[in-house]
């Protein structure tokens, strides 16, 4: 029988690794360091120390200056850790030099590791391709050095897909391998513009939001389905749509891939397929992670999103979820400097919000704990309802 102590030397370990520049201050570099760790953790690799150095600008050999890669160098040897993790992408060279000047430490960039996670979560054949193409176009300009790194690293982390059984590979190939998974998501593409000219005239509603805001756990709520929801980034792929009644009002609603900051842009190109379901929607319900330190960047990342894809002029719905989770520490009496967010109670930002916001659009809920959850679904309805009686005004049996 194993022991603990065994179980746990099996997980890999890794070090976090990122930059303060002229663009990233140093609280944006801790926040984005942050979400690299849960990222870390949802690929289930344990994070051991962060480094950061403040540069104009990355090196563009080893994107960290000497001493500090040195200092990592030591570490990392010191402490026999499995994997070095930078926070923006690497250029090829960047990748090269720095395996050759810390040998048999696996080197990842965020991209690559967020490439993985999707790798380990997909489970449909659209997604499984979807990810492939992204992981064959990530690869490609890094070809030579990534297969010696893969002959050296037997799987694991970073490791996931079509590096692992294609070591021989060369570019053209690649190349055609990369045409016809392009192909084959054309065709799947025209199998879902199908799908969804084939689900009649019912108004469509799509739940958007940053990665690991509560969006399945609403969907499983509004639909009693039981779609996959988790407390780890990137939970859902596939968008998974269900037909949800409402005081007898039908509608489609569809739960889609959450977003995130630096997402990289193979996935955003291979996915946007994915994004039609949001596109072609009548409503947005955007639900939000009130909780989170960082949820007003949020926001801006998912609507900068829809604006990509062209999916930001339609009536929408703003969910702010987790309330039961939010926490603040009321601003000492004496206290006169400005007050930061984590003084600012739930009541205050609810005001902030409302007033924001045309009434109607805003509500706060808990679909953890069903706070405010029957609130919500008469918002849904009546919007839901608004849309469908714009399209049909001369069919009210339903309402």
């Amino acid at each position: 029988m194993s022991t603990l102590h065994e179980t746990a030397k099996r997980q890999e370990t890794c070090v976090l690794v990122g930059v303060i520049t002229q663009e990233q201050t140093k609280e944006q570099l801790a926040e984005y360091l942050d979400e690299l760790a849960f990222l870390a953790e949802t690929a289930d690799t344990h994070c051991m120390k962060v480094f950061t150095q403040s540069l104009t600008k990355p090196d563009k050999r080893t994107f960290l200056g000497s001493g500090k890669i040195e200092e990592v160098k030591e570490y990392v040897e010191e402490n026999e850790i499995d994997m070095i993790i930078f926070d923006d992408e690497l250029s090829p060279s960047q990748l090269r030099n720095l395996e050759n000047f810390i040998p048999e430490v696996k080197i990842l960039d965020r991209n690559n590791l967020i490439l993985d996670i999707f790798a380990a979560r997909a489970r449909t054949a659209h997604a499984k391709t979807q990810v492939e193409l992204a992981q064959y176009q990530y690869l490609l300009p890094r070809l030579t050095n990534m297969w010696t790194h893969l002959q050296k690293q037997k799987g694991g982390i970073g490791m996931r897909g079509p590096g692992e059984k294609e070591i021989e590979t060369d570019r053209r190939i690649i190349r055609d391998k990369i045409s016809a998974l392009k192909k084959q998501l054309e065709v799947i593409d025209r199998q879902k513009m199908t799908q969804r000219g084939n689900r009649g005239a019912m108004v469509r509603v799509a739940l958007v939001g940053y990665t690991n805001v509560g969006k399945s756990t609403i969907m499983n709520a509004l639909a009693k389905s039981e779609v996959f929801a988790e407390n780890k980034l990137f939970a859902t792929l596939d968008t998974t749509v269900r037909k949800v009644v409402l005081q007898n009002l039908p509608f489609l609603l569809s739960d889609t891939v959450g977003f995130i900051r630096k997402l990289p842009h193979q996935l955003v190109e291979s996915f946007k397929s994915t994004l039609d379901e949001t596109k072609e929607s009548d409503i947005l319900v955007h639900v939000v992670d009130i909780s989170h330190p960082q949820f007003e960047d949020h926001i801006r990342v998912v609507e900068e999103t829809l604006a990509d894809i062209d999916a930001t002029d339609k009536p929408t719905l703003m969910v702010f979820n987790k309330i039961d989770a939010y926490k603040y520490t009321p601003q000492d009496e004496d206290d006169l400097s400005p007050p930061t967010r984590e003084n600012i109670s739930l009541e205050e930002l609810k005001n902030t919000w409302m007033s924001k916001l045309k009434e109607g659009e805003v509500i706060f809920i808990s679909a953890h704990d069903k706070t405010n959850f029957e609130e919500f679904k008469d918002t849904l309805y009546e919007l839901t309802k608004r849309v469908h009686q714009e399209r049909y005004p001369y069919n009210h049996f339903l309402y």
